[in-house]
C-alpha cells in the first residue's frame, strides 16, 4: 500500500515536471479540456438555473390557483383560436358568483392587463405591465407590499386613482433613492397617487421582468380602458392538494353562471401552473439532450487530444521507461506514472475551465438564467479525472508493456 501511495506521489511530481517542461504542448492539450469543461459547466449551470427559475416562476403563478379566462394558455399543438374567439368574455361580477358557488375557494379575484407608459415629471417608464385588479388579487397572485399599503375594497368600489409600483418602475421614475410614496404619476393622462411598492420578485422563467409592473384598482383601470374584454379570474384554494377538487368546483360554478346545458361544451378556459410544468418537462428533455450531446462531443475532442499527447510523451521518454524498468520498476508503476500525467493535465484544464465558467455563468445571467453550485464544480473535477483515466489508459498501458531492452536501445 505504501509503495502504491509513493508511486502516486512520484508519478504526480514527474507529471507536473513533464507538463512544465513542455509548456506549449501542455497548453494546447489543456485547451481542449478547458473547452470541454466550460461546455459541461455551462450546460449544468443553465439547467440548474432553468430549474430554479422555473420553480420560482411556478410559485409566482401559484400552484394552488386556477385561472378562468376566455382564452386557454397555448403550448404548441393545434390552437383553435377560431373557436375561442367566439366565447363570451369574463365579467367582474363572476368574482362574487364564484365565491358563492365554490365554497372551498379561499380567495377569488379579477384582473385585466395591458402594456402602457408611466410618467413622473420628465421621466417616463415605457412598456410597463399595467394591471387593473380587485382587492383580493394580491392574495391570489402571492404579491407582498414592501412599503406603503395595498388599496382597500372601498377604493376599488369608488375607482380611486391610487397605484402600486413594481421595483423596476421605481428604479426608472424615482432614481437616487427618492421616496415614491405620496407622489403623483400619470397614466394615459390621468393622475394616480402612489400608495405602495411591491416586493421585488425577479424574472418569470428568466425572461420577463415581473417587477416592471404597476397595479391599480380594476374600476380605475376601466375609466381609461374598456373592461368589456380581457378580464381573467383567479381562484385560490387553501393548498395544492385541494386544487384538483377545487378545479371541478370552479368548472361547475362557471357552467352554472353561464347557464350551459349539460351537453354544451365549456365556453371558458381553465388554466393552471401544472400546464406549464407538463410543457416544461418536454422542453427540458430536449434542452438536456442537446446539451449532453454538445458537451460529450467537446469532452471527446479534449480526450482525443490528451491521448494524442500522451502517445507523444510515451514515445519521447521510451529510454526513461527502459531505465526505470531496468532498476526494478513494476509495469503497474509505469502505467500509474503516465496515467497520473494524463489525469494532472485534465485536472489543470478542469480547474481553468471551472474558473472561466464563473465568468461564463455571469455572462449567461445577463441574457438568460444560470446557477453555478458546488456540486457542478465537483462533477466537473470528477469528469476531468475520468477523462484522464479513460483517454490516458491506452498510452499508459503501451508504456507499461514496453520491452525494457528495446526501450534502452531507443535513441
Amino acid at each position: 500500500m505504501n509503495r502504491f501511495l509513493v508511486s502516486i506521489y512520484e508519478g504526480s511530481k514527474i507529471a507536473i515536471s513533464a507538463i512544465w517542461t513542455n509548456k506549449t504542448r501542455a497548453v494546447l492539450t489543456t485547451t481542449c479540456i478547458v473547452i470541454g469543461i466550460v461546455s459541461v459547466t455551462a450546460m449544468n449551470t443553465i439547467s440548474d438555473g432553468i430549474d430554479r427559475s422555473f420553480e420560482e416562476s411556478m410559485d409566482m403563478l401559484g400552484r394552488n390557483v386556477v385561472y378562468v379566462a376566455k382564452w386557454p394558455w397555448g403550448f404548441g399543438g393545434e390552437y383553435k383560436w377560431w373557436e375561442y374567439r367566439n366565447r363570451r368574455e369574463m365579467k367582474i361580477s363572476y368574482v362574487d358568483d364564484i365565491r358563492e358557488l365554490a365554497p372551498s375557494a379561499s380567495s377569488v379575484s379579477a384582473s385585466a392587463s395591458r402594456r402602457t407608459s408611466v410618467k413622473y415629471g420628465d421621466r417616463i417608464a415605457d412598456n410597463v405591465g399595467l394591471s387593473g385588479v380587485t382587492q383580493s388579487y394580491f392574495q391570489t397572485a402571492g404579491l407582498d407590499i414592501e412599503d406603503g399599503r395595498a388599496f382597500s375594497e372601498s377604493e376599488v368600489n369608488r375607482a380611486a386613482k391610487v397605484i402600486i409600483l413594481g421595483g423596476s418602475v421605481v428604479d426608472v421614475l424615482f432614481p437616487n433613492d427618492e421616496d415614491p410614496l405620496g407622489k403623483n404619476v400619470r397614466i394615459n393622462g390621468q393622475r394616480f397617487t402612489v400608495i405602495g411598492l411591491l416586493e421585488r420578485q425577479g424574472s418569470f422563467l428568466g425572461l420577463e421582468d415581473t417587477d416592471n409592473q404597476i397595479i391599480v384598482p380594476i374600476t380605475a383601470y376601466g375609466t381609461m380602458y374598456s373592461l368589456r374584454y380581457g378580464i381573467q379570474l383567479a381562484v385560490q384554494f387553501p393548498n395544492e392538494e385541494s386544487l384538483e377538487d377545487g378545479e371541478f368546483e370552479v368548472i361547475g360554478a362557471m357552467r352554472q353562471i353561464r347557464q350551459l346545458d349539460p351537453l354544451e361544451e365549456n365556453d371558458f378556459a381553465i388554466n393552471k401552473a401544472a400546464l406549464f410544468e407538463q410543457e416544461f418537462q418536454g422542453m427540458k428533455v430536449a434542452i438536456y439532450g442537446i446539451g449532453i450531446f454538445l458537451t460529450g462531443l467537446a469532452l471527446f475532442v479534449g480526450g482525443i487530444g490528451v491521448m494524442n499527447i500522451m502517445f507523444v510523451s510515451v514515445k519521447e521518454r521510451t529510454k526513461e521507461i527502459g531505465i526505470r524498468k531496468a532498476v526494478g520498476a513494476k509495469p503497474w508503476e509505469i502505467l500509474l506514472q503516465f496515467l497520473m500525467e494524463a489525469i494532472v493535465i485534465c485536472l489543470v484544464g478542469g480547474v481553468i475551465g471551472v474558473i472561466l465558467s464563473i465568468g461564463v455563468t455571469e455572462l449567461i445571467n445577463q441574457f438568460f438564467v444560470a446557477y453555478l453550485n458546488w456540486s457542478t464544480v465537483l462533477n466537473a473535477i470528477l469528469i476531468c479525472a475520468f477523462v484522464g483515466i479513460l483517454f490516458g489508459y491506452i498510452p499508459s498501458r503501451k508504456a507499461a508493456k514496453s520491452d525494457p531492452i528495446e526501450s534502452l536501445r531507443y535513441e
